[in-house]
């Protein structure tokens, strides 16, 4: 075969070869072409795979695969259409799948299908550990997988402690429950001031004023060795809470001294006066500077855990926020709009105040002190949470160290300790044999 005779059929073969010598020969079940190719023009030779069914085997010696689509699951991803819905003329329109993914005449709308999983039915049934149902009831979202919810934290209702505490003044403005670092509890009732350590149930008592004056605040130190008592007469005590023995009194206020709060070096105590003086125990002087902002009586008083910043609430309804310099606030934030006694800052963010209204307000209102906004507001309904069995309303509020209890008191002259933030890792206490196994006891 010439080279012109080549060129003429459109094939490349070698010299050698012949046309007629020729022949595509595939296994049984494959197509078999048994007539010379020189019978055979090229466009037929290039439909020859086409030709064949995709439903059928391929041989091992074709150089295209065709997958099965019966193995493929697509179902599972949504790729497959379904049938339209019967239409008003009684005709049922059958859906089309076009290559691609797209559907509909126009080859740029992707098919809502594209990327889509839903998980099968054998993997998703009512007692599989992944069923929507039991994740979340939403049925529009009951093919997505989430976690499933958490469940609410059980707070009991009810007191495992309750001491009885004669003469707890009833009034709002005044701060007389605190719980040190080491684990006691200081309460002023009336003249004196007692000290209760909730490791062995022992009473202490403190102090007494004497008759012509009256316990109005009280408030440990952060490492729990010593308390300061604010007294009627706008005195400010510090004491010794191990050997209980005064260490320093000092002067400054015109009336009462309804709060107290320590820095690591610096105590403020807050005032009916509407001031807030700054006492320095390593100098001889009463105080070393006094804060003027508020219009009516000082009643929350809260260092930062950093000592960069003092928040301060009155019963004019202000939050004021100053810093370690000024004697001016750097902050008036008056949202409130009722005394405002309760004031926490954040230990875990810098710059995060909480702050509590009065029973006008009953909000709970999240501050960012850097900015200056307010980042939230929670009405609570009531001044404190739905913990019943005082029969009056609860005034004062104090944290144990481990934060797993908190104690209230209220002017039904009682104590009283819940348990709402038990820990899971520790073990139960022990239930008390003595005073405590009848679940009421006194404090003094």
């Amino acid at each position: 075969m010439d080279t012109n005779q080549r060129r003429k059929s459109g094939i490349n073969l070698p010299a050698s070869m012949s046309e007629t010598s020729l022949r595509l020969e595939t296994f049984s079940s494959s197509i078999k072409l048994s007539s010379p190719l020189k019978s055979m023009s090229p466009r037929t030779i290039s439909n020859l795979s086409a030709s064949s069914s995709p439903s059928k085997s391929v041989s091992s010696c074709s150089d295209r695969f065709i997958p099965c689509r019966s193995s493929s699951r697509l179902h599972t991803f949504g790729l497959i259409e379904k049938a339209s819905p019967v239409k008003e003329g009684g005709g049922e329109e059958e859906a089309r799948p076009i290559p691609g993914g797209l559907k509909g005449g126009s080859p740029m709308s992707p098919s809502k299908n594209m990327l889509r999983f839903k998980t099968e039915q054998h993997c998703s049934g009512p007692n599989s550990p992944y069923s929507p149902s039991i994740l979340r009831q939403d049925s529009a979202l009951s093919g997505e997988v989430s976690t499933p919810p958490k469940p609410p934290r059980k707070v009991p209702k009810t007191p495992h402690k309750v001491l009885d505490a004669p003469a707890l003044q009833d009034d709002f403005y005044l701060n007389l429950v605190d719980w040190s670092s080491q684990n006691v509890l200081a309460v002023g009732l009336g003249t004196c001031v007692y000290l209760w350590s909730a490791s062995n149930s022992k009473v202490t008592k403190l102090c007494d004023l004497g008759p012509n004056d009256g316990v109005c605040s009280v408030q440990w130190t952060r490492e729990g060795s010593y308390i300061s008592v604010g007294t009627n007469l706008g005195q400010v005590q510090v004491w010794d809470g191990t050997q209980c023995k005064r260490v320093r009194t000092m002067g400054g206020h015109q009336t009462r001294t309804g709060v107290l709060a320590w820095s690591s070096r610096i105590l403020s105590s807050g005032s009916r006066d509407r001031n807030i003086l700054q006492h320095d125990l390593r100098v001889p002087s009463d105080y070393i500077s006094k804060l003027v902002g508020h219009k009516s009586e000082v009643c929350g008083l809260k260092w930062s855990h950093d000592d960069r910043e003092l928040a301060s609430g009155g019963n004019d309804n202000q939050l004021l926020v100053w810093n370690q310099h000024s004697q001016q606030p750097i902050l008036k934030l008056t949202e409130h709009t009722a005394a405002v006694k309760a004031i926490a800052w954040s230990p875990h963010q810098n710059g995060l105040l909480a702050s509590g209204g009065g029973t006008a307000d009953r909000c709970i209102r999240f501050w960012n002190t850097g900015s200056g906004n307010q980042l939230n507001s929670v009405d609570t309904g009531s001044q404190v949470a739905t913990l019943t069995g005082h029969s009056l309303r609860v005034l004062y509020l104090a944290m144990s160290p481990d934060g797993q209890t908190i104690v209230t008191g209220a002017g039904d002259e009682t104590l009283r300790f819940w348990n709402v933030f038990p820990s899971m890792k520790t073990p139960a206490p022990v239930k008390d044999t003595g005073l405590w196994s009848l679940g009421r006891t006194q404090i003094r």
